[in-house]
């Protein structure tokens, strides 16, 4: 659907309940915030209701607090409301607000991943966009609104975020015009880094440690792992989201082409981040099991333990490898 759908989504209802996936990051969040200004601006009612509170680096985002949390609401739901989950098209990575899917009077997407052939949801979802804020700046500018500075900063958080300031494949000449509109609002992009990049606790420092010191490689050099379990988040004093940028590490080295990372939460659960050079389509491996994502930077939550997740995810990605090198062997571009 084209971002038509949006407006006539959001002019056939009154009431808006906004969530994201759980935990939220800053694509999120900032797509969130730029959603209910522009839901606000046509004088619906609008909550965002997210499963859990935001993650403590991303607190800048909403100086406002208009973000509540579901335990503190979900007693107080209008069951008139219609709902719209915003940066996935899977109910199950918004937690428990999914709860509310059967009452509510509607359900609408709006997403940038690789379309998920399990979504049943009606929606608005660009997987050419870097990110959802991109398309929710575009969206605001469509419907002609002058977004204040504090919720220009959320969505150029998100923008960056999304796209490693500006490096992954999905930059566009659509993310830098969405990025300058949020400039010329006012804000300054060097405190929004400093938000992003240099306001992690020791308590990080201690767990990327911890975790570097596991990286293994596979695959004839080709393909990075590295692990960590709750014991080292209760160690270190680290909280799990610190933890987000370390898959990226490994793909400093030109040899590796495939970065893994398995991680487990205080409570037990698996999860696993994929990042990839682009050669293996790391997002057809997490819709596999049960996730999503991009071509080159997707994840999944597993039912597995951790080495048995490994396990599996090795076994495919290996498969992927030499899938792309029977391709490129008969001249063909890789899937």
């Amino acid at each position: 659907m084209s971002s038509k759908a949006v407006f006539e989504f959001l002019s056939k209802h009154s009431s808006l309940i906004i969530t994201t996936h759980d935990p939220a990051d800053a694509d999120g969040l900032g797509a969130e915030k730029i959603l209910y200004l522009i839901a606000k601006s046509m004088r619906k009612k609008v909550r965002i209701i997210n499963a859990n509170p935001i993650p403590e680096i991303f607190r800048f985002m909403d100086p406002e607090n208009v973000v509540e949390t579901w335990k503190n609401c979900r007693k107080n739901i209008n069951r008139n409301a219609a709902l719209v989950i915003i940066d996935t098209t899977d109910e199950y990575h918004i937690g428990e607000p999914r709860e509310i899917i059967p009452r509510v009077s509607e359900v609408f997407a709006i997403d940038h991943h690789e379309p998920n052939k399990f979504c049943t949801f009606t929606g608005y979802i660009d997987s050419n966009a870097s990110s959802t804020c991109e398309m929710a700046v575009e969206l605001a500018q469509d419907a002609g609104i002058v977004v204040p500075t504090e919720y220009a900063e959320a969505a150029y958080a998100g923008l960056v975020y999304d796209t490693g300031f500006f490096a992954y494949s999905k930059t566009t000449n659509r993310t830098f015009k969405a990025a300058l509109a949020m400039v010329e609002t006012g804000i300054n992009p060097y405190k929004i880094y400093q938000a992003l990049n240099e306001n992690s606790s020791t308590g990080a420092l201690l767990l990327q440690k911890k975790v570097l010191s596991t990286l293994e490689i596979y695959n004839q050099g080709r393909v990075a792992v590295q692990v960590f379990q709750k014991e080292d988040l209760e160690t270190t004093g680290a909280q799990f989201e610190d933890a987000e940028n370390f898959i990226n590490i490994p793909l400093r080295s030109r040899e590796i082409e495939v970065s893994v990372l398995i991680k487990e939460t205080r409570e037990g659960q698996t999860r696993c981040s994929l990042r990839s050079k682009g050669s293996v389509n790391v997002s057809k491996i997490a819709q596999s099991l049960g996730g999503g994502g991009h071509v080159s930077a997707a994840g999944f939550k597993s039912t597995l333990g951790p080495v048995e997740t490994l396990a599996t995810v090795l076994e495919r990605v290996t498969v992927a490898l030499l899938n792309t090198a029977e391709d490129q062997s008969d001249g063909r571009l890789p899937s």
